[in-house]
Parts: C-alpha cells; sequence; structure tokens
C-alpha cells in the first residue's frame, strides 16, 4: 500500500481578467476603496457635456455654452496638478473631503443660481473644474502603494483601463436616463452629488498603515513641473501624449466618415465599437504578463495600437469601419494599463498622485490637440486623409516608445510600494 497522498486532480482556477478581479477584490481593504472610486469618478466622464446641455436649456447659445464648458475642463487641467500635489503631501482625507463638498456646491450654483453669459456661472465652472475629486489620481497612487504582488498590481490597473472604458460608454447614457426624468441641471446636481458623495466615502475608508503619503524630498525642488523633472516620467508623459493625438484625430474623422458613408445617425453605434473593443481586447488579452518587464511590453503594446489604427484605412462603410475600430481598438486598455504601471515605477514615492495627474493631463492634452488637427484636416483631406494622418502618428508614438525603453529600464522602482 503507497503511503503517498492522493494528487489534487482538480482543476487550476482560471486564468482569467473577472477571476483575478474577483481575487483582488477580496484582499482587506480593497474592495471599499475600489467601491467608492467606481462612484466617485461618475462625473469625470460626461460632466462638460452636461454644463453644455444645461446652458443651452438655460437660454444660452452654443458660444456661451462652450465657454462654459471650456472653463471647466480648464480648471481642471490648471487644478488638477495642484489638487494632486497636495493630495501627496496631506493625504486623502482633507484633500477628498473638501472637493467632495465643494465640486457638488459649485456646480449646483452653475445649475441654479447663475444665468448663461454672466461673470458668476463662468466662476462657477472654472471652480467646479478646479475642485473636481482628484479620484482618479488618489486610486491609481493607492494602487502603488497597497500591499499587493506585482500580478495583483497588474490586474489592479488593467482594472482601472478598463473601467474608463465602461464610463466613457455608460456615464453618457446615464445622464440621458436622468435626464428623461428631469432637466439636465437636475440631472448635473444628481451627477455632481453622487460624485461627491463617492469622494467623502473613498475619504473615510480605513487602509492599513503605509499606504499613506511619503515624505517629499526636502532637496527636490518646489515648482510646476514637480515629477516632470524626472526624465523618464516626462519621457513617458510624451509618449502618452503622443498616443492620444490619433484618438482626437479619429474623434473627427469617424463622424465624417459615417456621414459620407450613410446617416449621420450611426456615429455613436460605431463609436461605441471602439470602445466595446478596447475593453473586449482588455478581457480576452489581458492576461497576467508579470514575468515580462513593463518596459519591455510597453513599446510592442504601442506598436499593436500604431497597427490597429491603420486598420480604418481599410473600412468602406459604416459596418466595416466599426469591425475596424473594434479590432484596432483591442490594445488601447492594455496600453493605458502598462502606462500606469510604468508611472507607478518611474515617479518618486512622494509625488505619484500627481505624476499620475500629469499622466492624465498629457492624454487630455493629446486628445485635444488631435482633435484640432483633426477639424482643420477633415475637409480638405476627407476622413481617409485623416486616418491616414492617424496612422502616421501612432507609427511615431510607437517608435518614440522604443526610443525611451532604455530611459524607462534605468529608472527607479517606486519607493511608494510597501511591503505585505
Amino acid at each position: 500500500m503507497s503511503d503517498t497522498l492522493p494528487r489534487d486532480t482538480s482543476p487550476p482556477p482560471p486564468d482569467t481578467l473577472a477571476h483575478r478581479v474577483r481575487s483582488l477584490l477580496r484582499r482587506p481593504h480593497v474592495r471599499a476603496v475600489a467601491g467608492w472610486s467606481v462612484v466617485s469618478r461618475l462625473p469625470v466622464y460626461l460632466m462638460s457635456l452636461a454644463t453644455v446641455l444645461v446652458v443651452r436649456e438655460q437660454g444660452g447659445s452654443f458660444a456661451q455654452a462652450g465657454l462654459t464648458s471650456a472653463l471647466y475642463t480648464a480648471g481642471m487641467a490648471a487644478g488638477g496638478p495642484l489638487v494632486a500635489r497636495r493630495l501627496d503631501r496631506a493625504g486623502r482625507r482633507p484633500v477628498l473631503l473638501a472637493t467632495g463638498l465643494l465640486y457638488p456646491a459649485a456646480l449646483a450654483v452653475l445649475a441654479w443660481a447663475t444665468r448663461p453669459g454672466t461673470w458668476g456661472q463662468l466662476a462657477a465652472a472654472a471652480l467646479a473644474g478646479v475642485a473636481l475629486p482628484p479620484a482618479n489620481a488618489c486610486m491609481r497612487s493607492l494602487w502603488a502603494r497597497l500591499p499587493l504582488s506585482d500580478t495583483e498590481r497588474d490586474t489592479a490597473y488593467l482594472w482601472e483601463a478598463v473601467l474608463t472604458e465602461v464610463l466613457v460608454i455608460g456615464a453618457p447614457l446615464m445622464l440621458a436616463g436622468l435626464m428623461l426624468a428631469g432637466s439636465a441641471a437636475l440631472a448635473l446636481t444628481a451627477v455632481a452629488a453622487v460624485g461627491g458623495a463617492g469622494a467623502l466615502g473613498l475619504a473615510l475608508v480605513r487602509l492599513p498603515a503605509g499606504t499613506g503619503p511619503r515624505p517629499a524630498d526636502p532637496a527636490a525642488p518646489r515648482d510646476l513641473l514637480g515629477p516632470l523633472r524626472n526624465p523618464a516620467m516626462l519621457a513617458l508623459t510624451g509618449i502618452m501624449a503622443a498616443c492620444a493625438v490619433p484618438i482626437g484625430l479619429l474623434t473627427l474623422a469617424i463622424p465624417a466618415f459615417v456621414a459620407a458613408h450613410g446617416s449621420p445617425g450611426g456615429t455613436g453605434a460605431v463609436y461605441a465599437c471602439w470602445g466595446v473593443g478596447s475593453a473586449l481586447g482588455a478581457v480576452w488579452l489581458g492576461r497576467s504578463q508579470s514575468a515580462v518587464p513593463a518596459t519591455v511590453r510597453f513599446p510592442r503594446l504601442v506598436l499593436a495600437y500604431a497597427l490597429g489604427t491603420g486598420l480604418t484605412l481599410a473600412a468602406t462603410s459604416q459596418p466595416l469601419l466599426g469591425l475596424a475600430l473594434a479590432i484596432g481598438g483591442a490594445p488601447i486598455a492594455l496600453v493605458s494599463a502598462v502606462e500606469m504601471t510604468l508611472v507607478g515605477s518611474v515617479a518618486d514615492g512622494g509625488s505619484l498622485a500627481e505624476a499620475f495627474t500629469w499622466a492624465s493631463l498629457a492624454t487630455v492634452l493629446g486628445d485635444a490637440v488631435g482633435q484640432q488637427i483633426g477639424g482643420l484636416l477633415v475637409e480638405p483631406l476627407g476622413p481617409r486623409g485623416v486616418f491616414a494622418v492617424a496612422f502616421a502618428t501612432a507609427l511615431a508614438a510607437a517608435a518614440l516608445a522604443f526610443v525611451c525603453r532604455p530611459l524607462l529600464d534605468r529608472a527607479r522602482p517606486a519607493a511608494g510600494t510597501c511591503a505585505a
């Protein structure tokens, strides 16, 4: 009779993104902080549109609505790094409590106590942009500081990337649903209040020791650039901005293509294919690759993204464009996830939130530049010409990623990761 124990013949757990996310959320302290962070980020991807709808509902012109929305965005761009710097130095609780109360209050004033074109409304829009709770930066810096394994951290950043795609698609639908039940002002106020409540909840969650801000280096210069003084962080930010330019170009070329090949009413469905493809690409292709360094994965994924962008050149109809965007968009969330991993590894542990904020602003700036260029090129070149420019720009971003890989390899690991 053998003394050996019976072998375990049960199948191994599935290595899928859903399984890894469930395992991550079972970790102590993770589920509550992740849940509140989702709630706090609901306004991020729809508030510019909501402010336009409110101003128009109040009887304002498109020019007034555009100015109000632009000042809201300018407030986010100008105030984001400063708020994130305060988050790094003072911790999440005081910053999230203050912004969680001020943000919905400023938007409520905009919606109910001001009129289009007045200084009060413009000031309220700018203040709301500055006071936007830094939930993205807060959560991404927490993922870098929480006691997680490399595989769990990769999963967390992939979750962040997929969540962005889901919110980009779902948040405007939520706004539309709220407007069916009431006015644009009521919908804006409700979403702002929910986002503020999420920020308060995120502020009050108890987390283990070691996840708070690390003391800043007293010898480090205190200026506007902050973490961008790190050459690796500056290079990474430049790559992220370059990767976002094709997205802005396609944002203008897609509706032009749809209008030229059928009804403009199909634009929303074509756009949805893009976001769905990115989310599904993360789910299907996002297996853990912790054995492969992020600096190796990053340029490869950017190249895959560039080649996917080129698929739009083969589209000859709305369905084919939707298919090209769905397939070509598959690497987008993966690129975003590895970008977050690299930001967490090259940024100083005392300025993680600010580094993530600069990274987000780089993406927003690149997208805006792409939209501006696309708007200038779509008439003289046509949508297919803009697709070609987007493809060439994406290839240039991939080349930049390969060139900068040695610089990213030499960057020291983040000091913000705490031991288990």
